[in-house]
């Protein structure tokens, strides 16, 4: 199942992508006399049980119900797949052949930071470019959206957690990220975390960690790769940081960047994000997320 949220005027909605369209759940399960998780908070902490709702309201609205899907007019845009999380955790040099075009030393346990919810955009996204930097880079990454709380799980059940997985693009100020030993500032800037356009549901995804990723900006291939090469699998990600803080339904983690960023070019090749490039995420399975940067 595709989740999204989306905003029609001043409402945030409550989605769901099928071959015809967006269904409003609102209004579909409304429509079909069904119970239902009506924003995305209600369909994380609902687990199965919502799920299944949704199913049953995908099939009424398939069965006759064509007026509940959404028109794709002026007043429909993307929201962030998630609204509020209470924790944006962040897996730094991740990918091995990354870790090498940066001449960094392979890590031997997980690189954590964070982001907050200020820095959430959504596909399609308009993402200002911060004044106080001309190094802003892109780094495609798969997000891991929890369903459950984990708190000092094992490897062998850290999928269980998990309710769904999306595409992100951990947007990184090169200079600030620098400017101490703490990299948040670089990281953490407004829109500086799109994440869409859906998230994907756990059991629609066979294996996180055998999944094609890339980039492109204006639609020039910037890096590809595959999840397999990460350093840390999800499993172990999601496990490691259970042994340090509780996950909650609705965080999200961000497992980290393949190889091809800009930092990762001889200094006067980089070619830094100007006003006006797109920037497109895609995952297998999972879509394409795209943001203009201005």
């Amino acid at each position: 199942m595709k989740l999204l949220q989306y905003k029609q005027g001043n409402q945030l909605k409550l989605g769901v992508k099928v071959d015809l369209g967006i269904i409003d759940i609102v209004a579909a399960s409304q429509a079909a006399g069904i119970s239902a998780p009506l924003s995305i908070e209600e369909a994380i902490a609902g687990g199965e049980a919502a799920l299944t709702q949704l199913e049953a309201v995908i099939k009424a609205t398939a069965a006759n119900a064509n007026h509940m899907y959404v028109p794709h007019d002026s007043s429909f845009t993307y929201a962030p797949v998630v609204t509020n999380p209470q924790k944006i955790i962040c897996v730094g040099l991740n990918y091995r052949k990354h870790a090498e075009e940066t001449k960094a030393e392979i890590p031997t346990s997980p690189i954590l930071f964070n982001k907050f919810a200020n820095s959430l955009s959504a596909h399609d996204d308009k993402v200002e470019l911060p004044h106080t930097s001309n190094e802003v880079d892109y780094e495609a990454e798969l997000a891991i959206i929890i369903g459950k709380a984990a708190k000092n799980i094992e490897e062998a059940d850290a999928l269980d957690y998990v309710f769904g997985y999306s595409c992100a693009n951990d947007l990184s100020a090169r200079n600030l990220q620098r400017r101490t030993s703490q990299w948040m500032l670089g990281k953490s800037c407004d829109g500086f975390a799109p994440i869409g356009p859906y998230i994907v549901t756990a059991e629609e995804v066979n294996d996180p960690d055998k999944l094609t990723i890339s980039c492109r900006v204006n639609g020039v291939q910037k890096q590809l790769s595959n999840t397999e090469d990460m350093i840390f699998s999800c499993r172990s990600i999601i496990s490691y940081i259970s042994k340090h803080m509780t996950l909650l339904p609705g965080d999200v983690i961000l497992t980290g960047t393949p190889e091809g960023v800009v930092i990762g070019y001889p200094r006067d090749q980089r070619v830094y994000l100007k006003s006006g490039d797109v920037v497109t995420v895609e995952i297998e399975q999972l879509g394409e997320l795209s943001v203009t940067m201005q």
